[in-house]
């Protein structure tokens, strides 16, 4: 399969800068993943697209400050190092641009350096962070959003990044990059799903930078993902098995919250604990859990328009896209809303 069957004409226009003034008030097209039929309405109904016994999953992961800027010891040279993993004692996995070899002191600010510690390939760095006080704490003082690069970078207002690049439920520290799918939720959305009888089960996945990369090969089968932790609780387990038993549907928010439940999925059943993935999800895949999906709308030849059109069939995903296109959506981060649904 090759990855330009996923590819589309975007016009730059279309790609959201900033959030909609109020997060339900966003756009969203349900897309019937039997018939491909489409509807439009706004975010704000989807209580009335749910059923009650559903069990919605959300990813509860939270994003950090992780761009820091810093200037080279002895040189004065300008560094951006987007922190990717805690790796504990005060070290760091970090991607960082141009030749940073170990023994490279990073200075943050009068309370906080680095030294480049090892190279662990693709461009990342292994950062030992020297500081006086909490490394948390001087992280979230001194860093930045890591938003994606097709957002302008040079006016931002970073309070406003804070609130909005986050879900409303956002608890578990660890992502680089927000499940944007959940951006649209309120919560007094949330609280209208939970009175009309629908079960809110949490899962933590730790979103990593793989959600920005582009798929650099031909092929798709010869992608491999970035790894990603997550976490699937067993009450969460639990609600889903019991769904899947009784034949009510399971409705994941976003393709972050998809790949941990399929992750920990086996002979039909979810497992719950902590795990590492690098699951892949394209056309032909199988799914053992998910039955509809809250998502965005996403970057042409990206793994994740793959995985929805594993979902919801390539020919149905591609026609909504193009329906979109022509009725003016907001594309990826800041963007409207789809429902797949069956």
């Amino acid at each position: 399969m090759l990855v330009d069957e996923f590819d589309f004409e975007l016009p730059a226009g279309l790609i959201a800068q900033s959030p909609a003034p109020e997060r339900a008030a966003s756009r969203l097209m349900t897309v019937n993943r039997a018939t491909g039929e489409l509807g439009h309405g706004t975010f704000s109904g989807l209580p009335g697209l749910l059923r009650a016994g559903d069990v919605l999953v959300i990813n509860d992961t939270k994003v950090f400050p992780a761009r820091l800027n810093g200037t080279k010891r002895g040189t004065g040279g300008r560094v951006e190092a987007l922190l990717l993993k805690d790796l504990g004692g005060c070290r760091y996995e970090a991607l960082m641009k141009g030749k940073n070899p170990p023994g490279t002191v990073i200075e943050f600010d009068d309370s906080l350096s680095a030294e480049v510690a090892g190279e662990l390939g693709g461009g990342k760095k292994l950062l030992r962070f020297i500081c006086d006080g909490s490394l948390d704490e001087l992280i979230e003082r001194l860093g930045r959003m890591p938003l994606p690069p097709y957002i302008d970078q040079s006016v931002r207002d970073e309070s406003a990044d804070r609130e909005r690049y986050q879900t409303v439920y956002a608890s578990k520290r660890g992502a680089v990059a927000a499940p944007t799918a959940g951006l649209h939720f309120t919560p007094e959305l949330l609280e209208t799903i939970r009175q009309s009888g629908v079960i809110i089960a949490p899962v933590t996945l730790h979103v990593g930078i793989g959600t920005f990369m582009p798929v650099r090969v031909e092929v798709v089968e010869r992608h491999e993902m970035q790894e990603e932790e997550y976490d699937i609780p067993k009450q969460t387990a639990d609600a889903i098995n019991a769904a899947k038993s009784d034949g009510r549907r399971v409705v994941c928010v976003g393709t972050t919250s998809a790949r941990a439940v399929e992750s920990a999925s086996e002979n039909g059943r979810v497992r719950d604990g902590s795990g590492s993935t690098r699951i892949f999800i394209y056309p032909g895949y199988r799914f053992q859990a998910v039955d509809c999906l809250v998502t965005n709308f996403h970057l042409p030849k990206s793994t994740l328009i793959m995985l929805i059109c594993a979902l919801a069939g390539k020919e149905n995903i591609m026609s909504a896209y193009a329906e979109a296109i022509k009725n003016k959506y907001r594309f990826y981060s800041y963007d409207d809303a789809m429902f797949i649904t069956g």
